[in-house]
């Protein structure tokens, strides 16, 4: 697996600015509320969990996705006795893909709905605003789709993210995988990419995982700047050929993709939100670009597939699970794997769990578990117990174990690469006993 370069990078990880700002407003939210989840958790009252999702507008498909996983947790919740012997009842909102709704809907579940715990949700756009409403409230936000360094670097203590890595680290790994399986012999050392073009959507989430492949610095109010080097690219002697940042609103993208095939880029880093993904996969095929490699911040899902045809085959994506992946967590005390998760996500939906799915599941279940070891719902004790989490000491999940540096990023892990190939998502990246399944990289792109 490779090992991350984030102890190379330059970066302070308190915001004094904003811990200052949140001090007496924390201080005052303690007051007010000491003893209150104390006398809760002797109540027969549910635990009430919260999550404001995008059901609907651009992002609804994975927002879709996430609220399936938080549904089918809480039934195997409330199947066996829910959290501390109280059952567990979960509020979903959909918050429409808007930053503003997103962040009304916060508010009202911890004023109004007087929530005991916040799952998060889909996208660092939507999750940075929200996090800020729950850190004031001293709030734990178990964040499935956002571990932005930017986001991390507000000082925040409620803040845990569950991505397998932060996003601007993702794409070291498709960058180095494919010299670590010319090594393995999986790819002719002499057909190694030698240039790169970088296209990437105006988007909190785009901009953050081109930043790593490209390098340079991030300016963050009130923390010293966060340097990136110059970029997984050029560590790697890639030429960056070709660099194009896009709005959200673009369209001409068969001309950009005649600029990109021009320019003879052997690897080419597509950094789409939905649905732009599908755009840009239909435009390589127009225009008969065919680079050596490929690959999509976006394309997981089945969708994408369905939509692009035969455009999707060799695409390079990257995912923070598999179905054949043989990770096994805890419920209830009792051991409670990935297969299990599989096998339940379809006799409740009748079919197949994709990583939306499964990643807002172990998100709801390191909750769970949490809460259970913690012996208490109240948010500033689990938040004390996750501290103390280690290596040795983790949260085991069907997503694998996991522990949290000190800004609450997911601490050493990595994602995983799948491609597409004749219509059919295959693990290619890392190698190893617990991806059972793994396929050899179709190298080039097409074949």
């Amino acid at each position: 697996m490779i090992g991350s370069k984030r102890n190379r990078r330059t970066h302070s990880r308190r915001w004094i600015a904003v811990v200052a700002a949140l001090s007496l407003a924390l201080t005052f939210a303690a007051c007010e509320g000491a003893g209150d989840d104390d006398e809760s958790a002797e109540s027969d009252e549910p635990v009430v969990v919260g999550a404001s999702l995008p059901l609907t507008g651009p992002l609804s498909v994975p927002g879709q996705g996430h609220v399936e996983g938080y549904e089918l947790c809480a039934e195997k919740l409330n199947e066996g006795g829910g959290i501390l012997d109280r059952e567990v009842e979960l509020k979903t909102s959909d918050n429409r893909s808007d930053t503003e709704t997103v962040v009304n809907q916060t508010e009202r579940f911890l004023s109004v709905d007087d929530v005991d715990m916040v799952l998060g949700t889909f996208s660092t756009l939507l999750s940075f605003p929200a996090s800020a409403i729950t850190e004031q409230n001293q709030k734990i936000y178990w964040e499935p789709s956002d571990s932005s360094v930017q986001s991390h670097s507000r000082g925040f203590e409620y803040n845990y993210g569950f991505t397998l890595k932060p996003i601007d680290y993702i794409g070291e790994t498709p960058t180095d995988a494919v010299f670590e399986l010319a090594e393995a012999g999986d790819i002719p050392e002499n057909e190694l990419p030698t240039s790169a073009a970088v296209v990437y959507t105006d988007d909190f989430f785009t901009n953050a995982m081109a930043r790593g492949l490209i390098g340079g610095v991030l300016e963050v109010p009130g923390v010293d700047p966060i340097d990136f080097g110059e970029g997984y690219l050029a560590e790697r002697d890639m030429e960056l050929v070709l660099e194009q940042q896009v709005p959200k609103s673009f369209n001409d993208w068969t001309g950009l993709l005649n600029r990109v095939k021009d320019s003879g880029a052997e690897y080419f880093f597509g950094l789409m939100q939905a649905p732009a993904e599908v755009d840009i996969a239909k435009a390589m095929k127009t225009v008969g670009y065919e680079p050596k490699a490929a690959f999509f911040a976006q394309g997981t899902y089945p969708e994408f597939a369905d939509s692009v045809g035969d455009a999707a085959d060799g695409l390079i994506v990257w995912s923070t699970w598999g179905p054949e992946v043989t990770w096994e967590g805890e419920l209830h005390g009792q051991p409670y794997s990935n297969q299990d998760f599989v096998a339940d996500f379809k006799a409740k939906f009748n079919k197949e769990p994709n990583e939306d799915n499964a990643q807002s599941f172990a998100v709801c279940q390191a909750m769970a578990y949490a809460a259970e070891e913690a012996g208490t719902i109240d948010n500033t004790e689990i938040k004390t117990w996750l501290d103390e989490r280690t290596a040795e000491d983790p949260i085991p999940t069907i997503q694998g174990d996991y522990f949290f540096d000190e800004d609450g990023l997911t601490a050493e892990r990595d994602v995983l690469l799948r491609q597409w190939q004749d219509g059919e998502l295959k693990h290619i990246f890392p190698q190893g006993e617990e991806y059972p399944d793994q396929a050899k990289i179709q190298y080039p792109t097409r074949g």
